[in-house]
């Protein structure tokens, strides 16, 4: 519609395959992680070079379906080999129930909590709210699809498998900024590593992902299989 009101669009997507099929007039794919489309924060020379590389295809003449391929990738600017967060948890555990699993989320959310709240006042803001319930209610509630259940979804979410998909984003934001309190950052694969391998928490998304995978509602499902977990990081047995 805005093509044909002769304004010129572009677009900048992660997933080749999604713009492959949208065929939208003009695209550019670029091969950095999803939520960073112009790869990592705070380095403006990079991000300009995207920019202009995406702009270029304005000039372009030879449609009516461009795609080109940014030709680099993000550089990993931030990898710190020596990075931990400035806070210790015990070694994960595997629970052997729901009312286990939500104990033991609990437990972790009380260590994480402090630094969360720390992370929040250094940046000034957090990306924490859109699952429309307080840390606390977290662990009980996804718990409850460990157990089979569809659990009402606080409003205004329009149903559960919404619910969990933004729980999810909560609780993976809540421990990405404690992690990053005090110090500088590290790399995007290095808070996941330590996300999805050494907490608690990444091991629930994970036996959620799990359960949802298996759920015969098609909405769990897809928020299980595209929302819960990062494709890299889905454990092998999961």
């Amino acid at each position: 519609m805005l093509e044909e009101r002769g304004v010129a669009t572009v677009a900048i997507g992660l997933v080749r395959p999604h713009m492959e099929k949208t065929g939208g007039p003009r695209g550019l794919w670029v091969p950095f992680a999803l939520g960073r489309p112009f790869g990592e924060p705070e380095d403006a020379a990079f991000q300009g070079r995207v920019l202009r590389a995406a702009l270029s295809l304005l000039e372009r003449a030879d449609g009516p379906t461009i795609l080109e391929d940014f030709p680099e990738d993000a550089p990993g600017r931030r990898e710190r080999p020596d990075w931990s967060p400035p806070f210790a948890l015990p070694a994960p555990v595997e629970p052997d129930s729901p009312a286990a699993w939500a104990a033991a989320l609990a437990a972790e959310l009380a260590l994480v909590g402090p630094w969360a709240q720390k992370a929040k006042a250094r940046f000034g803001r957090s990306s924490v709210g859109v699952s429309a319930q307080p840390p606390g209610a977290w662990p009980v509630y996804a718990a409850a699809f460990l157990a089979g259940e569809l659990p009402a979804p606080p409003a205004p979410l329009p149903s559960p498998a919404m619910a969990l998909r933004f729980l999810a984003d909560d609780l993976k934001a809540y421990y990405m900024e404690a992690a990053q309190a005090d110090g500088g950052a590290p790399s995007i694969d290095q808070i996941n590593a330590w996300l999805f391998r050494k907490t608690v928490a990444g091991r629930f998304l994970a036996a959620l992902r799990s359960v949802a995978l298996a759920s015969e509602n098609a909405a769990l499902k897809a928020a299980g299989g595209r929302f819960l977990v990062p494709a890299q990081w889905v454990p092998k047995e999961n």
